[in-house]
């Protein structure tokens, strides 16, 4: 299985951390290294000292495909989860200043969790998904999948032309506002409505 994630995929994330409205969808790839499932806890690395949350919807890939047709895109897919992108936000505003390739602030091991996943057909619509994270009980993040700028048939098509999707890919669809830093003793809940989704801390 593969992670693709999408980044800058939310107006008022690209707003809070200065980044241009992409015309096309941003992708990278995490590996299958960076799962981290069953509630277990993240420990924070050692390499960095601005350690970010991204609460993101996923969508779990359910058939094989390759240069899907947005038409034809809710096909690939039956559930709907949600899980964290971290990011190591110091190496990756590093990488980005001296134009590298930032891999290393987002795929790092432990860095893709994931939590349950739901049925479509108990979510209803999926461009009204309401989801949040809880930050040591506050919530600090709170999205909703109407607001992304690419939704999600747009996405898979996007990505299923670079890349065969299989049964098992997970991909994550960009995270809203509010992303913030995690220090050791942190509790993250995350919820798509009000159905706990995961409940983790940090180490």
């Amino acid at each position: 299985m593969k992670i693709i994630a999408i980044g800058q995929n939310y107006t008022e994330h690209n707003k809070e951390l200065n980044s241009k409205h992409p015309t096309e969808p941003v992708v990278f790839m995490k590996p299958d290294s960076a799962l981290l499932k069953n509630n277990k806890p993240f420990y924070l690395p050692d390499f960095s000292g601005d350690l970010h949350y991204e609460t993101e919807l996923i969508i779990k890939i359910n058939r094989l495909g390759k240069n899907i047709s947005p038409q034809f895109a809710h096909r690939y897919f039956a559930e709907i989860g949600l899980g964290v992108d971290f990011t190591a936000r110091d190496l990756q505003r590093k990488l980005k200043n001296d134009g590298h390739p930032w891999e290393i602030a987002k795929a790092f091991d432990n860095s893709a969790v994931i939590g349950g996943f739901l049925p479509v057909s108990e979510l209803g619509d999926i461009h009204r998904i309401e989801f949040r994270l809880d930050l040591n009980g506050v919530t600090v993040q709170q999205g909703n999948s109407k607001d992304m700028i690419f939704p999600v048939e747009e996405l898979i098509a996007h990505v299923s032309k670079f890349f065969t999707l299989k049964i098992g890919d997970l991909l994550f669809t960009g995270t809203p506002a509010g992303v913030g830093p995690v220090k050791v003793g942190d509790r993250l809940e995350g919820y798509i409505f009000d159905t706990k989704m995961f409940d983790f801390k940090i180490k």
